[in-house]
């Protein structure tokens, strides 16, 4: 197996601020209205437990933080290391983490702590394996999409960034992205791009998505600051990219795949977005070991 190019040691972490309301609300969900009755009627009170959280595979990791948080909002008398950040690599056997503390705490909040490891780790392993897979190929970077799941967006977009991707917009309110819906709608590229520049302020950029090199042409007389192009054959991709000469970002999208993405990337395109990483990436898998 390639190594993976994880993201270097510098990535910062999220804001706690921002993952602990996450990773509280996936707690009181799995807590109830009773608590953990299972771990409550097995494991005596005094009870004392040493463990890791050990990769079952080699990956990326992300949600490190998470997981944390996840062992002292049950109970801040749990001691928790960290034995690789976000954006390390590891390999199979290897500890992410080691916990410490009463076994009934840790117990209780383990499924939460491994489910957002599980799955941000494996965003984080999937973004690693496309960039690995189109380094050769190009200059091109890997980006993510807003197809991520409902309230762990910022969670699955740092693991983006874990992995070594970029991400693109975050919501609706941050940049114009104007799609093929908007297109039809505006009565073509030209009234809908005239439309957003009238619109937004200065500081604002805006992107638009093009089918054909005829929409293109279009864009390239009115002007972008990015050009989505999406589902072009490898040859398109690399006309469109000589017809658009550095005058914008040009990204593609539409039928990434391990398989298709070096092909992408040799076209000379910027960027290469990709909702797999975060809807369908597999998770990595992560377990508790007890000492």
């Amino acid at each position: 197996m390639k190594p993976f190019l994880a993201a270097p040691n510098t990535l910062a972490p999220l804001p706690r601020l921002l993952v602990e309301p996450i990773v509280r609300a996936a707690l009181l969900e799995d807590l109830g209205r009773a608590g953990d009755i299972t771990t409550d009627a097995v494991i005596p009170a005094d009870a004392r437990l040493r463990g890791a959280i050990v990769a079952r595979e080699p990956g990326v990791v992300a949600g490190i933080d998470a997981a944390l948080l996840a062992f002292t909002l049950i109970d801040p008398d749990v001691t928790v290391a960290i034995e690789r950040s976000d954006g390390s690599r590891v390999d199979r056997g290897e500890a992410v983490l080691r916990v410490e503390g009463p076994a009934r705490s840790i117990l209780s909040a383990e499924r939460v702590a491994l489910n957002l490891l599980c799955r941000l780790s494996g965003i984080a392993t999937a973004t690693a394996t496309l960039v690995d897979a189109v380094q050769p190929h190009g200059h091109a970077r890997i980006v993510c999409t807003r197809k991520t799941t409902p309230g762990l967006r910022s969670l699955e977009k740092h693991a983006v960034r874990a992995g070594g991707g970029i991400n693109h917009r975050f919501g609706l309110d941050d940049a114009v992205l104007i799609k093929d819906n908007h297109i039809a709608i505006a009565g073509g590229v030209r009234p809908a791009l005239e439309r957003a520049r009238a619109s937004v302020g200065h500081l604002v950029k805006i992107e638009i998505e093009v089918d054909t090199l005829d929409q293109l042409d279009e864009v390239l007389q009115v002007g972008a600051d990015a050009i989505l192009l999406d589902n072009m054959s490898p040859g398109t991709l690399a006309e469109a990219v000589r017809r658009v000469n550095g005058r914008a970002i040009t990204e593609a999208s539409g039928r990434v795949t391990m398989a298709t993405a070096p092909a992408i990337a040799a076209s000379g395109v910027d960027l290469i977005s990709t909702g797999w990483i975060t809807h369908s990436a597999p998770i990595l898998d992560l377990g508790l070991d007890v000492a």
